[in-house]
């Protein structure tokens, strides 16, 4: 397999952007139906726990509806989505962007998730190569892509992809795969400590919430792949991402002064430029205090 990608790199890198394509479209399906999947669960929690007035009700008939099933189809026409349909990019190009059945939109998000997971799978190949921190840096870029896009829709950061990702860090730095284990569990540790403190700090003061406790394991999942060494350069560049975005809306009327704003985003914004760019802002910022060697 070494040797295969050694003597043709540019097939294997064409090799590893189809499945990188085939991985956004299937994000696409986690995007919507995660958050779904995980209100239904909530509501029939919350069943267990009421009264027993309430529990003697019948539980309302709900179909299966999971990840795999039901399958994808058209939400006007209800026309179930063919093989040659769910092609990533190329069907919606070829149907012009509507279903074939009924000429119903098919939102251009599709096509450009499965675009984006090709191009952070291309910017990974660029920094690490075709190497093994490359597949892990693909992967956790992959799911960053997955987290924000579910925060932007629902506010939610599912504990169902922060947590295994953040155990995933671990894992790969076992072995020191980005980071020492040391400057990894220390990574994790200050990530969910920091924006927990701020989060009691901000309660006990106003009175309200500032954030929710999936920023903490997001930022947490963050250093634990990259220590923590690269926490005070996410926390920055998140914050002032989150700042900027925050004041242009309001600004321009599309966001109300007070209303919530998923900071998630912002969070792995900054994990994805520490991963492409930690150690050059490092070295620039050293050499600027005159720590360069």
């Amino acid at each position: 397999m070494l040797s295969f990608i050694e003597l043709y790199p540019a097939t294997a890198l064409g090799f590893c952007l189809l499945i990188a394509l085939c991985i956004g479209s299937f994000l696409n399906v986690v995007i919507h139906r995660l958050p779904i999947m995980l209100e239904r669960q909530w509501k029939n929690e919350c069943r267990s726990f009421l009264s027993e007035e309430l529990k003697s009700e019948p539980p309302s008939e709900q179909e299966m509806y999971n990840l795999m099933l039901p399958r994808s189809a058209c939400p006007k026409c209800k026309s179930l989505i063919t093989a040659w349909q769910n092609i990533p990019v190329i069907s919606w190009l070829a149907l012009r962007g509507k279903c074939a059945n009924c000429s119903n939109p098919i939102s251009i998000r599709y096509p450009l998730v499965e675009l984006a997971s090709a191009g952070l799978t291309l910017a990974c190949w660029w920094q690490f190569g075709l190497t093994l921190p490359f597949v892990f840096a693909s992967l956790f870029c992959i799911i960053l892509l997955c987290l924000t896009l579910i925060d932007l829709d629902t506010m939610y950061l599912p504990d169902q992809l922060t947590l295994p990702t953040l155990w995933l860090g671990l894992l790969i730095n076992l072995d020191s795969g980005f980071v020492s284990l040391h400057d990894a569990v220390l990574g994790a540790s200050i990530g969910y400590g920091f924006l927990w403190s701020l989060f009691w700090l901000f309660k006990l003061l106003t009175g309200k919430e500032g954030m929710g406790y999936g920023d903490f394991k997001l930022l947490a999942m963050i250093g634990a792949w990259f220590g923590w060494q690269a926490l005070p350069l996410t926390i920055l560049l998140s914050s002032f991402a989150g700042a900027l975005i925050g004041i242009s809306l309001i600004v321009f009327g599309k966001n109300q002064q007070g209303q919530a704003i998923p900071f998630g985003p912002y969070l792995a914004l900054g994990g994805a430029c520490y991963l492409f760019f930690g150690e050059a802002i490092h070295a620039w910022y050293f050499s600027y205090l005159g720590f360069a060697s």
